[in-house]
């Protein structure tokens, strides 16, 4: 029998005969190397007898998973491998047969086969081939490492192994096929729906692991989940990036993982460091697309999202959002208006919008925080473009809820943004675009959406962090001097401005100045508005030119003191304007460094102290006051009023011009155009009697009026055309000017030129712009009743044409058959 046995091993072929040397007789012997490198030898001598080597292997192996012989197929596998590394240049000759193997010992429901064969597979991955073969099928591998993933094996030791085995195994099918597009495609929604959800299911239990006995960390399942993720993602390209992200987008929704919404930080912390940096920017697309899909649902969903948005842009900001940095504030400005429209009972519900609310504000601040400059502003201009504007003629007070509430939370958004600027010429902070809008807002009938433009303006306006000095928000006024001996003791940082800054606030002073002026007046201010418009105030001085708009600035005081004398406001609100005018000349005072100006503040305010407390500060603006702790009139004395001569004469004796300082401070036209608020008590100023007279309107011909061009070659239009008064088209008028001498024609127009240059060299800039902006409101008006009127009777002369049906026609005969 054994001679029998021997001559039959004696006819197999060579190379089953090398293999059958290799296996001991006990498999704890492990494999004999001595035979190993004998075939080893053979199958790089013989490479066209590799195929045969493996199928013969395969065999071999086939029948002892089959029989559980776990030592063998060890034996098995290891030599395999070492024929891979020996004989790579020619392992296509057997690689199918290899796969076969790992493919039968993956199906083995022992884990320590499985984590063998996954073993092998990672070695078969890290070898590059010449020549690859693009018929080949991962099918198979990519799902069994999937599930290899999620194992629930007992003990806990040997799920981490198999759960760690699997990951391996699909970074080996990564690595294998990611880097050549003729074979399978692993980019296929197929596979990634099963790799993604294997991935971020291991990154979900990385902390899970904290059993003594557990493998160290570095070979815990969520570390080398996260691995093999960024390895992923890395290699993705524009095509394929978003067979990564719909999965991922997918498991959060699945699993419920956006509240709380830690573990999607994570997870998209880490595309976003792993993604190349010119495909950033389809991460936060895909974000926000996945958003708009979840507009229907909760706050507390969608706030979980747009965190995750703002981890994600704050990355992406740096590298290739660019182009998209409109479109991601659009997408957000428009979910913040769809979540101030809501309108509910339930208060989780109205808790949970308004979080969703602060997420949105606080995300586009993020943002806008790792933008260039240049495209804060812009961004600030496109939030301001979306903020709801009251029409001239709408009563601000009516203004619907929904509307103010959607302005409070898109100019918190702009406030964000602000703070996140840093002004250099306030020319590019506030261009006219923005400016004008911004301006309009401060005069909201809202006292909260009022304040915050103020912050918005404190913010931009303030370069050296001197804001925080001027805002005294405290109750316990002994430790807080609002009025100050010494301004030094407020450490203010002042620094002379630039001429750019100079030529802003001397062309758009004016409007400052006006929207100021008005604010003191409304009725619904609280001791915060009073407070931000001190501040606004003083840092207008501070930061903009104080000395060159000192008169400017002191004319707006004494204008501020006369309105709150002469209105009828609130008892509060008198006293607030009355301190806040102490206040201010006293800054600017020490500011411009005039003596007898400072002098004459420092009286008064020591006479307020004596005889009207209630006039200054310390009082007005304790917010412990109750209504019994005002006085019953509002009669202020002359002896407690800061008088304007006193000021004027300082201003001239250190060489100020003072001539437009006792002009009544008004409010121009063109700012209330701009405003849209048309205020009751213009009429009632000393200049605003003329600008009525331009006003005026009829239907008739008399309302035909005609400027005569009273220009010369030496004149310049504005004078010569803007300036005269229009004059009625009469019949005398007609006459006049038929029978009228040459000599006397050009001695009234000499007159006449001669009125307007002295107008024009001593009335107040404001009043020029005005009369200007009266007249182009009157010639508007009458423009556009004209093409009305011409419209309404074109409309109704218009022949009436009736469409006839093609087969109401008669033809002629001649065509009809």
């Amino acid at each position: 029998m054994t001679g029998c046995c021997g001559c039959c091993t004696a006819l197999k072929p060579r190379y089953k005969r090398l293999v059958d040397s290799i296996f001991p007789d006990n498999p704890e012997d492990g494999l004999v190397k001595d035979n190993m490198q004998k075939l080893v030898y053979y199958g790089t001598s013989k490479p066209e007898k590799l195929d045969r080597i493996g199928q013969y292997l395969e065999q071999r192996l086939s029948r002892d998973v089959t029989r559980s012989r776990t030592g063998y197929v060890s034996i098995s596998m290891e030599a395999l491998d070492q024929l891979l590394l020996a004989c790579h240049a020619h392992s296509n000759l057997f690689v199918e047969s290899f796969l076969k193997m790992v493919h039968k010992t993956l199906e083995s429901p022992e884990p320590q086969l499985q984590i063998l064969a996954s073993q092998s597979f990672v070695k078969f991955a890290n070898i590059e081939e010449d020549t690859p073969s693009y018929h080949r099928s991962y099918d198979f591998f990519v799902s069994k490492f999937s599930s290899m993933c999620h194992s629930s094996a007992e003990p806990e030791t040997t799920r981490i192994r198999i759960r760690v085995a699997g990951l391996h195994g699909l970074q080996g099918i990564v690595k294998k096929t990611v880097s050549d597009d003729l074979q399978v495609n692993i980019w296929d929604p197929v596979h990634m729906n099963k790799i993604i959800p294997s991935l971020l299911y291991s990154l979900q239990g990385c902390n899970m692991d904290n059993d003594p006995e557990s493998p160290k960390e570095d070979e815990s399942p969520g570390v080398v989940a996260e691995m093999v993720l960024r390895d992923l993602v890395c290699r993705a390209t524009f095509g394929n990036i978003t067979s990564v992200l719909k999965p991922v987008l997918q498991h959060l929704d699945y699993h419920k993982l956006w509240v709380p919404n830690k573990f999607a930080v994570k997870i998209f912390r880490i595309l976003m460091y792993s993604v190349q940096d010119q495909y950033g920017h389809m991460v936060v697309h895909h974000l926000m697309s996945h958003l708009d899909a979840h507009n229907k649902d909760e706050p507390r969903v969608k706030a979980g999202i747009v965190d995750v948005v703002s981890e994600t842009v704050v990355i992406a900001a740096g590298g290739s959002v660019g182009p998209s940095v409109l479109e991601v504030f659009n997408t957000l400005l428009r979910h913040l208006k769809s979540s101030v429209s809501v309108q509910t009972s339930d208060r989780q519900r109205v808790l949970d919008e308004k979080n969703f609310q602060e997420a949105v504000i606080n995300t586009i601040g993020e943002f806008a925080n790792n933008l260039p400059d240049y495209q804060k502003i812009e961004i600030m201009m496109f939030v301001m473009g979306k903020v709801p504007l009251l029409d001239l003629e709408e009563d601000v007070s009516s203004g619907d809820r929904k509307d103010t509430l959607l302005q409070t939370m898109l100019l918190k958004t702009m406030l964000k943004v602000a703070t996140k600027y840093r002004t250099v010429l306030m020319i590019n902070a506030f261009p006219p675009a923005f400016l004008d809008p911004l301006l309009r807002m401060s005069l909201a009938y809202d006292a909260g959406i009022r304040l915050i433009v103020q912050e918005i303006l404190h913010t931009l306006l303030d370069r050296h962090d001197n804001s925080g000095k001027l805002k005294f928000v405290s109750e316990n006024s002994d430790t807080i001097t609002w009025i100050p001996k010494d301004i030094q003791a407020l450490n203010l940082t002042v620094e002379k401005a630039s001429q750019q800054d100079i030529f802003f606030i001397k062309k758009n002073g004016p409007q400052f100045y006006s929207c100021i002026y008005e604010n003191m007046l409304q009725e619904n201010n609280k001791v915060d508005n009073f407070e931000a418009l001190y501040c606004t105030l003083a840092l207008l001085s501070i930061e903009l030119g104080g000395e060159d708009i000192l008169v400017d600035l002191v004319r707006l005081a004494m204008g501020i003191q006369n309105i709150s004398v002469s209105s009828d406001l609130p008892v509060t609100h008198t006293c607030a304007i009355h301190a806040i005018v102490a206040a201010y000349l006293n800054l600017i005072g020490q500011l411009s460094a005039i003596p007898n100006m400072c002098t004459h503040v420092s009286e008064i305010i020591d006479a307020r102290k004596n005889k009207a407390p209630h006039l200054l500060p310390d009082f007005a603006f304790n917010r412990s006051n109750t209504e019994q702790s005002y006085p019953t009139s509002t009669n202020v004395k002359d002896e407690l009023l800061f008088d304007q001569a006193v000021i004027n004469e300082a201003l001239t004796s250190r060489g100020y011009d003072t001539s437009t300082l006792g002009t009544p401070f008004t409010i121009s036209r063109l700012s209330q155009s701009r405003l849209g608020r048309m205020d009751s008590w213009f009429a009632e100023t000393s200049s605003g009697s003329w600008l009525q007279d331009m006003a005026h309107s009829t239907s008739d011909i008399h309302s035909i009026t005609l400027s005569i061009d009273s220009s010369s070659s030496s004149q310049t239009p504005l004078m010569g055309q803007r300036g005269q008064a229009p004059e009625d088209i009469t019949f005398e008028s007609l006459k006049k000017i038929i029978t009228e001498d040459d000599v006397e024609r050009k001695r009234s127009q000499e007159m006449k030129q001669k009125a307007i240059l002295e107008k024009f060299q001593t009335a107040p800039f404001e009043q020029i712009v005005a009369k200007i902006d009266a007249e182009s409101m009157v010639f508007q008006n009458k423009l556009s009743e004209i093409l009305t009127t011409i419209s309404d009777e074109n409309k109704d002369n218009a022949p009436q044409h009736q469409t006839t049906a093609v087969f109401d026609m008669q033809f002629p005969d001649l065509y009809v058959y």
